[in-house]
């Protein structure tokens, strides 16, 4: 029956409509526009009839709803109850967990406080091998830069570089570590230009300084334990090192 379509009408009616799908009748009885007093057209008696007397139809139409109930209390799990093999968890036990106070995260905080600690390290050596990079390529020159004897700086552009290295030790000192992207920059630029320039000046040791200084400049931003850490700082300590022995001597 739920592939056939029906002519109905309204009791009083003389004039039918359709023909509808059951589905449309569904909708129909959904929306108020037929009830089981409505007449349709039986083809198999030929016959109008009320939908209310096929059984098949009304069901099809007027399917009975499922009343909503309430599972019985005692199937509702309670999930708050107190075994006699628990404790109750307090407060400070959950402070001491988010703190890392407890056995089981204990080794967690030590771990984060050990990758803290590497990243200090990192950005007071960066600091560190910043300044001396700037000392090495100002102090050549502070005669020109006290004076403002801007015609003569200009024709030496590693005093600007050392000027924003100077900018960079300042703000490594004050924590910014959001400079980090610039200084892997600053230090990818050492590495390629720098280096470049002073071997194409036929200094070799100067070269191999500024290599060695940007290679541990960008390792200090990007180590987080304490043996590599170590290792990119003597690198970078030791490049700005040479680079500031030969450029002041």
């Amino acid at each position: 029956m739920s592939t056939h379509e029906f002519y109905i009408r309204g009791p009083n009616d003389t004039e039918a409509r359709g023909p509808f799908t059951v589905e449309q009748l569904i909708t129909l009885g959904e929306t108020g526009g037929i009830d089981t007093e409505t007449l349709f057209y039986d083809a198999a008696t030929e016959q109008w009839a009320v939908i209310g007397s096929s059984e098949e139809l009304r069901n099809l139409v007027f399917p009975e709803k499922k009343k909503l109930t309430f599972k019985p209390k005692e199937q509702v799990p309670t999930l708050n109850v107190q075994h006699s093999d628990q404790r109750p968890v307090t407060v400070e036990q959950f402070l001491a967990a988010a703190e890392g106070r407890t056995e089981d995260t204990k080794e967690r905080r030590a771990y984060l406080m050990a990758q803290d600690r590497s990243a200090q390290i990192g950005m007071y050596a960066g600091a560190l091998i910043f300044l001396v990079s700037a000392a090495a390529f100002i102090l050549p020159h502070i005669d020109l830069v006290m004076n403002l004897d801007y015609p003569k700086i200009i024709r030496h552009p590693l005093i600007f570089l050392g000027v924003v290295d100077l900018l960079c030790a300042i703000l490594l000192v004050l924590g910014m570590a959001a400079i980090y992207p610039f200084i892997r920059f600053r230090a990818a630029f050492g590495l390629g230009f720098l280096g470049l320039l002073f071997w194409l000046q036929d200094r070799p040791l100067l070269a191999l300084s500024a290599a060695a200084a940007s290679l541990g400049m960008y390792f200090c931003t990007v180590f987080l334990s304490y043996l590599p850490i170590t290792i990119a700082a003597l690198l970078g300590l030791g490049g700005i090192g040479g680079l500031a022995y030969f450029l002041l001597n």
